[in-house]
């Protein structure tokens, strides 16, 4: 049955249904935000929609791709990442509204959208913005390459020995991974995997005049961009092949050839009834590949005759389909930025060691703990000499009896993996709770699962129904006749790759109550009962929610009362009504709200009588902003909190997260200071307007410029931090 037919029977599911998941009994229902009389609290456009925020967000990106404020390559660089964001948007949301399209049911948005009405917006959106990123692609940024020696080039364009080079290069190295597929008599339209590169052809054949539709694969075990002669000539791969298809079609006549890309349904569901968790997400990651189609690209230059082939044999709709004029696939130039020109590129930032983790052993580093809190901000402090010291000292210290702590997502390079399977063969405690479900990355979760499993690690996976997003590790350790517990509360994953380039807080300590709170999680997820009281954390789904709609109120309270009160929230994304509400009723009462949201923002700031103390800016730049801080201010009282949780109904709901009180008076002052730096650039930040549009914000004349990451770079070697014993200048 095509997706026409299932969507007029109204078949299918919709996305974002209400949580029911195994611990949804002991989720106490947000109370409900209050409506001030007279205020506009009831009207859907004091929403602003979230898809077409994110692709505000998408947009951002985009324009630093088309500034002149980083390096070359580096906006290569974002023109890439513009298109691999798009990819997931796609896979994801988009594909979750085609499902509830098909599902018959009258959903609409907060913002008072129907499907329908998103879809068609975000059609036209993405048509203009993906023309955009192809003229600055085109126009723009191959030519200033090619300025610089590096020529993207037909192999039509090459000299006769680079073809003759390139000729050779196909036979040996491209050639028998080909597989052409012609559809004929016994010949089906063959399946076109998500993501994938092919070129679509009318092949004929000169003698009878049979013509046929092929298609040929680009092979994705191949890079995209071949290099060849001395001047720096990169030929895109389905370029190389398309030159060379008369050694795949032998004695016929390519009638048409045109590139074409599809994009599918990639989000899953884990069914209630799976009884194995982790056969159930690997049958759903074998089955992502088989998603609907949810985009098609294809050139500018294919023929109406070749567009209604591939609908036809993709079961795709016309409203679907993505023309553009140029290369398809841009997410591919990641290894164009890859190549190695550093004068082209940032200068390179060695993270520091924070001061009192330096020259620390393990035991050294346990006692610092105990002496105060610290606080590590990555990527300007090391991951490697914070947060994989903290783990290794399990193994190096041999009072260390045990470790517990959550995985998300990680990476090869970092030491959590190595130091659990080490523990155990040692015969420390060592537990694991393994996100499965984190999305993409459940093929590296499960093969470290079982690796970890071998070594005789206690692995958990958690709850069908609720993603462990937690970021947060325990160290248990003998010190004299007693054992005393070790944490680390993050708002990032563990992963050394990643630490290098997204902002994260981490906070170490010792505090007995915060210890306890997460053992007492751990408990939970790893055995069977109710979760008890927590002492100090706020926890997703149990206290989180309900904890910051009452910090929210009390500031509100307070700004009633005539006494000045503050809020400032730094998340990736802010969506929950509840959240979005109360703020205003805050703004409404007098106080000040500053909002850093790097990506979506459905709360509409700066509407009289409803949100004019209420400022929203993003900062995005050479780091990815990712860290989550909520900071409540009453008179000369600060309450900051930082952790995993973003302000969205699936992280407050659906999701474990772990949002720990900052209760020492140093390190308080220390985030604070970071806000201050976020709220105060003036060249890698856009304020959001109360039309919903996002502007650049730009430095006065005769001002200095105050990018966030460099300020943050500077602030970190003013500081005497070191690495390695290398001091460098900005």
């Amino acid at each position: 049955m095509s997706r026409q037919e299932a969507r007029a029977r109204g078949e299918g599911s919709a996305a974002d249904a209400p949580y029911t998941g195994a611990v949804a009994s002991e989720i106490a229902a947000p109370e409900p935000p209050r409506v001030v009389p007279g205020a506009r609290l009831s009207d859907p456009s004091r929403f602003i929609n979230r898809e077409l925020s994110w692709l505000d967000f998408n947009e951002r990106v985009l324009e630093l791709a088309e500034g002149h404020e980083h390096p070359l390559l580096e906006r290569v660089k974002f023109c890439a990442i513009f298109s691999s964001n798009l990819d997931e948007f796609f896979m994801v949301r988009v594909a979750g509204l085609q499902r509830q399209i098909v599902s018959g049911l009258a959903v609409r948005s907060p913002d008072g959208s129907t499907p329908q009405h998103a879809l068609a917006e975000i059609q036209e959106r993405v048509r203009g913005l993906v023309a955009r990123q192809s003229r600055l692609w085109r126009e723009e940024l191959a030519p200033a390459l090619a300025a610089e020696g590096i020529h993207l080039a037909r192999v039509e364009d090459c000299a006769a020995d680079e073809e003759a080079e390139l000729a050779e290069r196909f036979e040996r190295e491209v050639y028998p991974v080909l597989t052409p597929l012609a559809v004929g008599p016994g010949q089906p339209f063959p399946y076109i995997s998500g993501l994938s590169l092919s070129l679509g052809l009318f092949v004929r054949d000169p003698g009878s005049g049979e013509e046929r539709f092929a298609r040929v694969k680009v092979p994705e075990g191949l890079p995209r961009f071949r290099q060849v002669g001395s001047r720096g000539v990169l030929v895109p791969l389905e370029d190389l092949i398309g030159h060379f298809l008369d050694s795949l079609f032998p004695g016929m006549e390519i009638v048409e050839r045109s590139a074409f890309r599809v994009t599918r349904d990639a989000d899953f569901e884990v069914s209630d009834e799976a009884d194995d968790l982790l056969e159930a997400v690997e049958l759903e990651v074998r089955r992502r590949r088989f998603g609907d189609v949810v985009r098609l690209e294809v050139e500018g230059t294919v023929s109406e005759r070749m567009l209604e082939r591939l609908l036809e044999g993709l079961d795709a709709t016309p409203d679907e389909v993505v023309r553009i004029d140029g290369m398809l696939d841009l997410a591919d130039l990641m290894q164009v930025a890859g190549l190695d020109r550093p004068e082209l590129k940032d200068e390179p930032w060695l993270p520091v060691t924070q001061p009192r983790l330096e020259g620390r052993d393990a035991r050294g580093l346990f006692a610092e703990l105990r002496r105060a809190d610290i606080l590590v901000q990555h990527p300007y402090d090391s991951f490697s000499t914070s947060v994989d010291a903290f783990v290794r000292a399990v193994v190096r210290d041999q009072d260390v009896i045990g470790v517990k702590t959550t995985v998300y997502r990680t990476s090869d390079e970092s030491a959590i993996m190595p130091t659990l399977i080490q523990a155990a063969e040692e015969g420390k405690q060592s537990v694991c709770l393994v996100e499965l479900k984190a999305r993409f990355d459940e093929r590296r979760n499960i093969e470290w699962s079982r690796a970890l499993e071998q070594a005789g690690v206690h692995v958990v996976y958690g709850f069908r129904n609720l993603k462990i997003h937690a970021k947060t590790t325990l160290v248990v350790r003998r010190e004299g006749d007693k054992l005393r517990r070790y944490a680390h509360v993050g708002t990032g994953n563990y992963n050394a790759v990643t630490a290098r380039l997204y902002e994260d807080f981490g906070l170490f300590t010792a505090d007995e109550q915060i210890a306890a709170d997460i053992a007492d999680l751990f408990n939970y997820l790893t055995g069977f009962g109710r979760p008890q009281r927590f002492r100090k954390l706020l926890v997703a789904p149990f206290t989180l929610r309900s904890r910051l709609l009452e910090e929210i109120r009390a500031v509100a309270a307070a700004a009633a009362a005539g006494t000045p009160a503050r809020i400032r929230i730094k998340v990736n994304a802010l969506t929950d009504n509840a959240i979005i509400d109360e703020l205003y009723h805050a703004s409404q009462a007098g106080a000040e709200i500053d909002l850093m949201t790097r990506g979506i923002c459905c709360l509409r700031p700066g509407v009289p009588g409803m949100s004019e103390r209420i400022r929203v800016r993003s900062v995005l730049g050479r780091f990815l902003e990712h860290s989550r801080v909520f900071e409540f201010s009453v008179g000369d009282e600060t309450r900051v909190f930082i952790g995993s949780s973003d302000l969205m109904p699936r992280n407050l709901d659906h999701r474990i997260e772990v949002v720990v009180p900052v209760e020492d008076p140093r390190v308080r002052a220390e985030i604070g200071s970071t806000l201050d730096v976020v709220l105060a650039d003036n060249a890698s930040a856009w304020t959001l307007g109360a039309d919903g549009a996002w502007s650049r914000v730009h430095a006065e004349k005769g001002q200095r410029l105050r990018p966030t990451h460099a300020v943050l770079m500077r602030r970190a070697l003013s500081l005497g931090r070191r690495r390695s014993g290398v001091r460098r200048a900005r």
